[in-house]
């Protein structure tokens, strides 16, 4: 069975060779077609890739937003039991700590993601390399 350019290619007035097969002129016309529906698709893909890329966007600006809220009902609930700028300044501190945490495992990931290089590829390459010297010496 045939894909839909190949179908289009037919119907424009090329007949298949006999047995059902496309001839050569009928193969880069088939080849062209089925170039421009991946064109066509992955441009449908990309303006996909694109929306949903925006949503996810607008999406970690609402979780900001919601944070920020939820940072000041805190403020708020504590400033029942305590001075406002007490509750504010514990929700602080708080929140300080979490970011010093979160900065040093980043840091520790990226320390061990460092250099950027492929170290055991190229490892790999260069025994290969080495390998087939020696086997050209031979």
């Amino acid at each position: 069975m045939y894909s839909k350019a190949a179908e289009a290619s037919c119907r424009t007035g090329q007949a298949p060779a006999p047995g059902g097969t496309p001839r050569v002129s009928q193969l880069s016309q088939l080849v062209r077609d089925e170039m421009r529906l991946a064109q066509a698709e992955m441009t449908e893909k990309g303006k996909r890739f694109g929306k949903g890329r925006g949503l996810f966007g607008g999406a970690g600006l609402m979780g900001v937003l919601t944070l920020q809220a939820l940072v000041a009902t805190v403020i708020a609930a504590l400033s029942l039991a305590m001075d406002v700028w007490m509750a504010a300044l514990i929700v602080t501190g708080v929140l300080a700590a979490v970011t010093a945490l979160m900065a040093a495992l980043g840091k520790q990931q990226v320390s061990k993601a460092s250099p950027p290089t492929p170290q055991r590829t190229v490892d790999s390459v260069k025994a290969d390399a080495a390998e087939i010297k020696e086997r050209a010496q031979r």
